[in-house]
């Protein structure tokens, strides 16, 4: 479908469906503008000149959508209030200027009454522009459109050495461009982030896909990036479920259609529906935030996909932020732990993880952790890089086919293992497969192997250039900390 007739799609049918039958809308965001980011922009640099010269900086930042601990917090961090917003949209230029602390939801509230959407909108709701750049992100658009750094035309970076610089791939400062993805903040901050957009109808429709062996599945995503059709009709997002290696579901979507949309914010709850519909269909809101609500399945770790509990915690409050400041609570107070030690019960590890595979490898995977880790449903997102451009702290082959498996729970911790065994045991089966993982979670690599996957030369070059002080915390030791 050509960009006319996405944009018509979305102009005749979408302003009716801004309001959704969960009774949320789609909130019309103002763009900020250049006067009101400029004055933002010299608020943080003003916090950063009262910072002691050799004193460690960090931002003034409360929440987080990381999982591996945080440090304690020191002296007062840089002030990005102001930076959490669009400062402009383009819709003919198909591009948006956005700040770094700006979250997808606010981002894609500026960009669907336009019919347009970032290239790749992470699954969560509150995680950042400049997050998912300088820590990565993925989503279904993922095996067309790679990972959400590689829409980034240009950004301004404070650097640890104070200075505002903009980065782009053909600068004096392409170093630092090819270098900021995955280095999440140690070589600097995201202030504003330019970004490509692309079209999307007012609607999506899916296709669930059944399995009964996921080497199947995984055949057919290798079908679907390489000719971006399925059985005759073309694909535009993809992604899937893995209940166990003998069912798994691949959901083929494509942008536009009418007709009756599915909810998914009341009772009825998104990754069950996949065992029971063969075929759906949301509005383009709810299919970018069909995960967020549930958090994928992980909110039944809090009751909320029990009926009784599911009516009575209000909607609004059904989100991924509030799960995850529910399980900050527990790391910090330990009450769950607390009844299961009373109970008998054994304590349990924390495993959650998204790590690439190549796709000719991810089935040995996926055999090799359903015999050895307890956990299920998991996330299968295919992803390939967009361009050969290449991204030293993250590399992955330009052309080569991945599949970005996530899983996130805990597990017991068996007799005679430690707390960490079986991370130590994923990071080494990943390694051993090609493979890397995201770190935005627990991480047990020595400093050899961490150098070694996540570009450390190129690293250190970059380090040594933009905080030549290392005033920003190191990576190593950001990620993986004294273990």
């Amino acid at each position: 479908m050509c960009k006319f007739q996405l944009l018509s799609t979305w102009n005749v049918q979408g302003h009716g469906d801004l309001h959704r039958k969960g009774g949320d809308r789609v909130r019309r965001i103002n763009p900020k503008g250049r006067p009101e980011h400029e004055r933002a922009v010299a608020a943080l640099r003003a916090s950063y000149d009262a910072v002691p010269d050799g004193s460690p900086v960090r931002l003034a930042k409360k929440t987080s959508n990381l999982f591996r601990p945080r440090s304690a917090a020191g002296p007062a961090g840089l002030d990005v209030s102001g930076l959490d917003g669009v400062v402009e949209v383009d819709p003919l230029g198909r591009t948006a200027d956005v700040q770094g602390m700006c979250t997808y939801e606010d981002l894609v509230d500026a960009t669907l009454p336009h019919g347009l959407m970032p290239l790749v909108v992470p699954q969560l709701r509150t995680i950042t522009l400049g997050g998912a750049v300088t820590g990565l992100g993925i989503e279904a658009t993922s095996w067309r459109h790679g990972l959400p750094h590689e829409s980034v035309i240009e950004l301004d970076i404070l650097t640890g050495a104070g200075e505002i610089v903009t980065a782009r791939p053909d600068n004096e400062h392409a170093e630092l461009f090819a270098a900021f993805p995955n280095s999440l903040g140690s070589l600097g901050y995201a202030t504003r982030l330019r970004i490509e957009l692309q079209p999307i109808a007012a609607q999506v429709a899916l296709r669930n896909i059944r399995f009964d062996d996921v080497e199947d599945l995984l055949e057919a995503v290798g079908e679907v990036m390489r000719t971006g059709r399925w059985e005759g009709e073309d694909v535009d997002v993809m992604d899937g479920v893995m209940f166990r290696p003998q069912e798994s579901y691949l959901v083929l979507g494509r942008f536009g259609g009418a007709g009756p949309t599915s909810d998914y914010t009341g009772q009825a709850i998104y990754y069950q529906s996949l065992r029971s519909k063969a075929t759906d269909r949301l509005t383009a809101y709810d299919y970018l935030w069909r995960w967020d609500t549930d958090w994928f399945w992980c909110s039944a770790a809090f009751g909320a996909q029990q009926p009784v509990v599911r009516r009575l915690w209000p909607t609004r409050l059904r989100r991924s932020d509030v799960y995850h400041r529910i399980v900050r609570l527990e790391n910090r107070y330990g009450f769950a732990a607390r009844v299961d030690r009373w109970r008998g019960n054994p304590d349990r590890e924390r495993v959650v993880q998204d790590v690439e595979l190549p796709l000719a490898l991810t089935g040995k995977f996926l055999h090799w952790f359903a015999e050895h880790v307890p956990m299920a449903p998991i996330w299968l997102c295919p992803l390939r890089l967009r361009s050969g451009t290449t991204w030293p702290l993250y590399p992955m082959h330009a052309g080569e086919p991945y599949v970005n498996v996530g899983f996130w729970g805990t597990v017991p911790i068996v007799p005679g293992a430690a707390d960490g065994d079986v991370n130590r045991a994923i990071e080494a089966k990943v390694s051993e497969l090609g493979g890397h993982k995201s770190l935005y979670s627990d991480a047990y690599y020595d400093r050899e192997t961490f150098d070694r996957l996540y570009g450390a030369a190129a690293y250190r070059a970059a380090k040594d250039r933009y905080d030549p002080q290392h005033r920003l915390t190191d990576l190593y030791d950001k990620v993986v900390g004294r273990r």
